[in-house]
């Protein structure tokens, strides 16, 4: 009977990270907010780091962090570093091209996991509002893959979004 059990449990670990294998190589994670604001108000806060403690959603989660900034002071070679506690971890971020109509960022995340992804800004005028597009990119490793069948990306980042994307949209009002 073990020697089954065995076989059975071996077989079903085997199929997962067969199936796990077979998974995207690439993830993407999106959401979008109207802001009632001009584009520039807006990609003001994106563009300087300094203003993402006023609406970024893990800027909150660890009252303890540490924070460095380098580069450009805002725009294109503006990087953000940050130390934190388990929930924020630690990384990098750099501005790597801004235009009027949109700000793409290179994300390098040291903790709690490695991964080197690309975050973009998108903004597009709609009458006296904007449409912000927050988009996170980048390669789906084998390790990543397997964890994905476990734990929707989706899911977990998705809501980090929103809350930012809510929070941008505040600051960006109340000017």
């Amino acid at each position: 009977m073990f020697k089954i059990i065995l076989i059975v449990v071996v077989v079903l670990i085997a199929l997962v990270l067969a199936f796990a294998a077979t998974r995207p190589g690439t993830f993407k994670v999106e959401r979008a907010a109207t802001i009632k604001a001009p584009p520039e108000r807006i990609l003001a806060l994106i563009n300087d780091f300094r203003q993402w403690v006023v609406w970024s959603p893990w800027e909150r989660l660890d009252p303890a962090l540490k924070r460095s900034y380098s580069g450009s002071a805002s725009g294109p070679g503006a990087v953000y570093g940050w130390h934190g506690n388990s929930k924020v971890g630690q990384g990098r971020m750099e501005i790597m091209a801004s235009s009027p109509s949109a700000t793409t960022i290179k994300l390098d995340f040291i903790k709690p996991f490695e991964a080197h992804n690309i975050a973009d800004f998108t903004l597009a005028p709609r009458g006296g509002s904007t449409l912000v597009t927050w988009t996170m990119h980048g390669p789906n490793p084998y390790l990543a893959k397997l964890m994905h069948l476990f734990f929707n990306m989706d899911r977990l980042v998705g809501g980090d979004f929103e809350r930012g994307l809510a929070n941008l949209k505040a600051a960006a009002e109340e000017n």
